[in-house]
């Protein structure tokens, strides 16, 4: 006799099935790869992976280029960085955001922490976001002398850190720095040196732009965020839908801010109007970049296509200048 439980309750076709038991059943993104700790002779980054807040269970990939660990007392910029996945697959060992984290240590070059974070719907945003903040604190307190993470300690410039994600992990960066104005970090402050936003899944209840009005296709995307929130934040909560609380786009916590989306995103209209009032609102420097011809997160999916290198270029030109 069948069991009941496995029954299907709903599923999210590509990211995830949810049985009447609970048992969750994720459809993409659970493939994984070990990290370097010795280096990647494809390109000569150390990774290793850390558990960087014992306490909140906060674990995390790090990546350092080669060259760099061989320097005693060589500083670089930190980037912390949350992948995306609409907040229910993939992890730091996803064999996609594992490249593309070791292809920004060495382009940059700089220390990525690639960021481990509770997945939904086990548990719904916003423990995501609390699990972000998390790990900014634990990353800036281990950047400095004797600081928890030896890498950190030894190679993380605390005053160039720059919060970046993709997708939904764009939409951690972007709230992660908005906390950190409302409440700062003791004995850091409330601002990083940065934020950069790739292909940032932000929505809403209504089109803007552009934007698709099949109710179909909206429904869809709606319908991701449902169950990433449990169900308890509306499509026009600021966790979602910025454009719900602008005045947090005047006083984000960081001091520049690099957009990147591409023309055929999901999303593009979003980070359009993202950048727009950031640029209204702010007083900061902000870099809006788009990507012709091409969808969401192509990047990752294609990472040694010509728009790919471009846009890593891109990337990486900002977190040195940061």
């Amino acid at each position: 006799m069948d069991d009941p439980g496995s029954e299907i309750e709903y599923e999210i076709p590509a990211v995830v099935r949810v049985q009447k038991s609970g048992r969750v059943v994720r459809l993409n993104g659970t493939d994984t790869v070990p990290p370097s700790p010795c280096g990647d002779p494809a390109n000569g980054v150390s990774s290793k992976d850390v558990v960087l807040d014992p306490a909140a269970n906060i674990s995390a990939r790090l990546y350092l280029p080669a060259a760099v660990a061989a320097k005693p007392g060589k500083k670089l910029p930190v980037v912390v960085f949350f992948h995306g996945g609409a907040f229910m697959i993939h992890t730091t060992a996803s064999p996609l955001y594992h490249k593309n984290a070791a292809s920004l240590a060495a382009a940059a070059p700089a220390v990525v922490v690639s960021v481990d974070y509770r997945l939904a719907p086990e548990h719904p945003v916003p423990a995501a976001y609390e699990d972000a903040f998390a790990a900014l604190k634990a990353v800036v307190s281990s950047c400095r002398p004797g600081g928890a993470e030896p890498w950190l300690a030894a190679h993380g410039d605390a005053s160039r850190v720059v919060i970046a994600g993709d997708s939904a992990g764009a939409k951690m960066a972007h709230r992660t720095a908005v906390r950190l104005r409302k409440e700062r970090i003791e004995g850091y402050g409330d601002k990083v040196s940065g934020i950069a936003l790739l292909h940032t899944y932000f929505w809403g209840k209504e089109p803007v732009g552009g934007e698709p009005t099949d109710a179909a296709l909206r429904g869809g995307i709606d319908q991701v965020w449902h169950v990433a929130c449990g169900g308890k934040l509306g499509l026009d909560h600021p966790y979602i839908n910025p454009a719900a609380s602008p005045e947090d786009l005047s006083q984000l916590g960081c001091v520049r801010v690099l957009v990147a989306t591409a023309e055929h995103c999901w999303f593009v209209e979003r980070s359009r109007a993202y950048a727009a009032g950031v640029k209204s609102g702010w007083g900061g420097e902000l870099e809006f970049y788009e990507t012709k011809g091409e969808g969401h997160v192509y990047f990752l999916l294609k990472p040694d296509c010509e728009n790919a290198a471009k846009e890593l270029a891109v990337v990486a030109d900002f977190v040195r200048r940061c």
